[in-house]
């Protein structure tokens, strides 16, 4: 396998953590969508999870629906966090033991489910205060940071592709910071990149909201150019189905 470069591990972890999100939030817009048309009621399962400030936040925006059945039939019952903190942390490595082979059947799943039980204990009794005093834009990186290494061991079933990746994204056995491949991929993908990052916030529907209160019926433009961008896209590329099907 050829080495990567340090810029292209992050172009590719970053351009995965979109995929993952907008593929998974994406049909279940649909099937909220779906369901409206049918008569049902569906709740939101995604709150724009990448605006969160740690990563308890995130698990509160992230896969809701998930979240909520494991708090409820999981987490309650053994007990919650109304018991020591022992027990309290039990608790949680449970839930989250249950939450990471409830994706798939793997060592990395294990891992994933446990990396994420990690953090949420030392955010509620190691470094939460601490954080909640930092600046706000530290305690969004800080949180997209985690996420994104939590996204490699999701995404990776063999370990020794895991941990050299891990180790691409520190600067370990790159083959330099970037190369004529990298610059390819950048360009290539910049303008998705750009678009992406701008809609996982809710600033730029809210900007056309404002913009359009008068006329309701321009709202629709946006929706059309996403649309067009989108069937360009699938023309473009070849078969390629809802990445969390997976799971």
């Amino acid at each position: 396998m050829p080495q990567r470069t340090f810029l292209t591990a992050w172009l590719g972890i970053i351009a995965y953590t979109m995929q993952i999100y907008f593929d998974f939030s994406g049909y279940s817009d649909m099937a909220i969508g779906m369901g409206k048309m049918f008569g049902f009621t569906f709740l939101e399962n995604f709150n724009y999870p990448y605006l969160s400030a740690s990563i308890t936040e995130f698990w509160r925006r992230w896969h809701i629906s998930l979240s909520s059945w494991f708090r409820d039939y999981v987490y309650i019952p053994l007990g919650g966090n109304r018991c020591s903190a022992p027990r309290h942390i039990f608790n949680l490595l449970v839930v989250w033991l249950l939450t990471g082979l409830w994706h798939g059947a793997g060592w990395n799943f294990v891992l994933w489910g446990l990396y994420y039980g990690i953090l949420l204990i030392l955010e509620k009794y190691v470094f939460g205060r601490l954080l909640e005093r930092l600046p706000s834009t530290v305690q969004h990186l800080y949180a997209l940071f985690l996420v994104a290494i939590g996204w490699v061991l999701f995404s990776n079933t063999d370990f020794s592709q895991m941990t050299a990746y891990l180790g691409n994204l520190f600067g370990r056995g790159v083959s330099g910071f970037a190369d004529s491949a990298t610059w390819y991929y950048l360009k290539s993908s910049l303008v998705l990149l750009i678009l992406s990052g701008l809609c996982c916030t809710p600033g730029l529907l809210n900007w056309f909201r404002d913009k359009t209160r008068r006329r309701p019926y321009l709202s629709l433009v946006p929706v059309l150019v996403i649309f067009l961008i989108s069937v360009a896209y699938l023309v473009y590329s070849s078969y390629n189905p809802f990445l969390y099907f997976r799971f």
